[in-house]
């Protein structure tokens, strides 16, 4: 499970808290805090 502050890699991760999708376009990209609830947890989207 991906946390804020993590290098996850591309794609989309929802927010395991409200489901705000974030998605990374880059591998150097650092996960935010969801913008819409600021909870650090998300799950990848396949």
């Amino acid at each position: 499970m991906p946390n804020t502050g993590q290098q996850p890699g591309k794609g989309t991760y929802k927010c395991t808290k409200c489901g705000k999708e974030v998605e990374l376009k880059d591998d150097k990209e650092r996960l935010p805090g969801c913008p819409a609830c600021g909870f650090p947890e998300f799950n990848e989207v396949e």
